[in-house]
């Protein structure tokens, strides 16, 4: 990607990361692979993205090869393939996300607040 679609991606919506991933997919991936295809691929991607936090932030050693590990590009190939899975099922993720987000604040907003081990 050229510097110019570097800054568009910055500052790129949920909705607009949905529409640009169907619209590659279209023009260069012809089609999405299929939705249990996708899931062991989101699933190969975590477990890149394990590697490196293990061995960069973990306990775990780093070996050179890792080293060259981007993390940034990890995490935008798990973010990628969600979206693929989000547009191929239907799933308007900025809809998700509002919602979960309000679950997630009536569930704990009291617990975490309670928690004496985060204090």
């Amino acid at each position: 990607m050229g510097v110019k679609n570097q800054a568009k991606i910055k500052k790129m919506t949920i909705e607009e990361a949905q529409q640009e991933v169907d619209n590659w997919i279209k023009k260069v991936g012809v089609r999405y692979f299929n939705e249990l295809t996708n899931m062991a691929m989101l699933t190969e991607e975590v477990g890149e993205v394990a590697r490196i936090i293990a061995r960069r932030y973990g306990e775990q050693s780093e070996k050179a090869s890792d080293k060259e590990k981007s993390l940034d590009d990890e995490l935008a190939d798990v973010l990628f393939v969600l979206i693929c899975i989000a547009n191929q099922t239907g799933v308007d993720l900025t809809k998700a996300l509002e919602k979960n987000l309000e679950k997630k604040t009536q569930r704990d907003k009291d617990r975490h607040q309670n928690n004496p081990k985060l204090h």
